[in-house]
């Protein structure tokens, strides 16, 4: 029975990096090549990086992508047909995919649905598109559509199901969250099951800025069954056999098509022909290995978005090393491991800021912690500076109790010297909040806020825990005092964070509700949750905007991440109750 041996490039894109781009789109369509590939896809806007943002609007970058096609045809002119994410112009700018093949770009799709919610903006850049051609390669009609184009019902999958074709492949960066891969997968089943067509979905890896891309890339044959999957979190080259004489064997069988034809298809443009025949006889073809159907697990997969999320950020932003204040709680050793892993020991270093609240416990466990990473921890005693400033302070401060103020002073001498480390060595300072506090304003804004990435910014406490106790299952690093213990701040005598927020098991679902979910107040309370507490958590996350829109950039991980997602006024009355 026929077949079509395609090949999905998940590649880790830089945006802007039009030659490192290329390079790395070549080097996968070289390795396609060599295992008998009939077609190339990669990601969605691979030339160019994902997402570039205003730098669309820059003539002078849309002119040098467009030569970087150009140059790119040119090399790939003894490759298999390439199908590449790139920009258009044409008196309008379009999201593409261009069909590379013999030295040219023989034709582009534009991409029709553009997504202009949540992290997206793409209608403030491009114009949508409104064509389904489809294309003959190696004897097959294949379709080709991006991203967004295949979560809705219809539209240009649709088209191109109802015009012939038999394989359609989708080209994508779709960012991460938690438990997303399994929704995803679950739609592009349904849509090969309802159009009758092969699905091949090949989509981005790697961080960028505050987003992380999975991989994750799937083919799906016309019976919604799974034929292959690509590796989460790590480039890869899927390479398979899509049975295009099973699909039509299935389209004849299936009625939907020919009814659907007679109603919806007025005319069918004729498809475009790349290549009539495939590159290599069936005989000549290497064997290939059989493609993994296992997904990974949700809290492996979410630790290495953090990982790899961190380590793209830095190594694409220019920064070699990492420093790290350890109080020894469970948030800064979380974050030292995430580090680690991403970087290397040697890349990382510790540094312990002990006053006169920090308890000798914690400062044990910020030292066990460095020793279990294998880590350099340099420590800095606060208590001289921080008796200076309430020395300073004394005759201003006259006359009030002691509180935040006085609290807050120890956290911004520690972002002081942490900064400083990080001016004379070069290396970026990883803050260590996470979105439970982030959410509530429990962080110091100039203090423990203070830095150039947030890693964990978008991790609510209770998933600190978790993914904790699943990296020590890889190997024991975070120091088992520093997940046990009540969390706390250690700012004044006995503090622990209860004495501020409810617990973060009753907190963390309040936060979930009404930052990722929008529910209001009374919907809130009917989950069973107390009034007093919804309504005081409610207060807390609205005035506290402020903060958050000062804080660092960090690694989304959840639907709906303070950051690119959610975006609120600073100064609003409502309340919402």
């Amino acid at each position: 029975m026929q077949t079509l041996r395609v090949a999905l490039a998940q590649i880790n894109t830089t945006v802007g990096d039009l030659a490192g781009n290329s390079a790395r789109i070549l080097e996968a369509a070289r390795r396609a090549d060599a295992l008998g590939a009939d077609v190339v896809a990669f990601p969605e806007l691979a030339l160019t990086g994902y997402p570039p943002e205003d730098l669309l609007l820059r003539a002078a970058f849309i002119e040098d992508a467009s030569k970087a096609l150009r140059e790119l045809a040119d090399q790939a002119m003894d490759l298999p047909p390439l199908v590449v994410g790139c920009i258009e112009y044409d008196h309008q700018l379009y999201n593409a995919a261009a069909v590379v093949y013999a030295g040219q770009v023989v034709a582009t799709y534009r991409k029709h649905a553009l997504p202009n919610y949540g992290v997206f903006d793409e209608f403030r850049y491009f114009q949508p598109g409104d064509e389904a051609p489809t294309f003959t390669i190696a004897g097959v009609e294949v379709g080709v559509t991006i991203c967004e184009d295949i979560w809705y019902p219809g539209g240009p999958i649709h088209e191109e199901a109802l015009a012939g074709a038999q394989v359609v492949i989708n080209i994508n960066a779709s960012p991460f969250h938690h438990g997303k891969a399994a929704d995803r997968e679950r739609m592009v089943a349904t849509r090969a099951s309802d159009d009758t067509v092969a699905i091949a979905y090949v989509n981005q890896v790697g961080g960028q800025d505050e987003l992380v891309f999975d991989g994750n890339s799937v083919v799906f044959g016309p019976d919604g069954q799974l034929l292959a999957r690509g590796a989460s979190m790590a480039e890869d080259l899927v390479v398979v056999d899509v049975p295009v004489g099973a699909v039509m064997q299935r389209q004849l069988h299936d009625a939907r098509l020919r009814h659907q034809r007679l109603g919806e298809l007025d005319y069918a443009p004729e498809p475009i022909l790349i290549t009539s025949e495939p590159r290599r006889a069936p005989a000549d073809l290497p064997t290939l290995p059989a493609s993994t159907l296992e997904a990974s697990d949700e809290l492996a997969e979410t630790y290495n978005a953090l990982v790899v999320g961190t380590r793209d950020y830095l190594q694409k932003s220019g920064f070699a090393n990492a420093l790290i204040s350890l109080s020894g709680g469970i948030d800064s050793a979380f974050v030292c491991a995430v580090a680690v892993d991403a970087l290397g020991a040697e890349h990382v270093r510790g540094v312990a800021l002990p006053s006169r609240y920090s308890s000798e416990g914690s400062i044990a466990d910020a030292q066990a912690l460095a020793d279990n990473l294998g880590i350099e921890l340099l420590t800095l005693s606060i208590e001289d500076i921080h008796q200076a400033a309430l020395d300073t302070l004394a005759a201003p401060f006259a006359g009030t109790q002691p509180g935040t103020a006085e609290e807050n002073l120890q956290s911004r001498i520690r972002g002081l010297l942490m900064m400083a480390l990080s001016n004379k060595t070069d290396a970026i300072l990883l803050t260590t909040g996470n979105k439970s506090e982030y959410a509530c304003g429990y962080a110091t804004l100039y203090g423990d806020m203070a830095g150039g990435y947030a890693v964990i910014k978008d991790v609510p406490k209770t998933l600190v825990y978790a993914l904790s106790n699943y990296r020590n299952t890889v190997s024991p690093v975070i120091p088992e005092a520093s997940i046990t213990k009540p969390p706390s701040a250690e700012l004044r005598p006995d503090q622990r964070d209860s004495d501020s927020l409810p617990p973060y098991e009753e907190l963390d679902p309040i936060i979930e509700a009404y930052v990722e979910e929008d529910l209001p107040f009374e919907a809130i309370v009917a989950r069973g949750h107390d009034e007093a507490t919804v309504r005081r958590v409610i207060d807390l996350i609205n005035r506290n905007e402020y903060k958050r829109r000062q804080s660092p950039p960090g690694v989304k991980i959840t639907p709906r991440n303070f950051g690119r997602d959610r975006r609120l006024p600073l100064a609003s009355k409502y309340r919402g109750y």
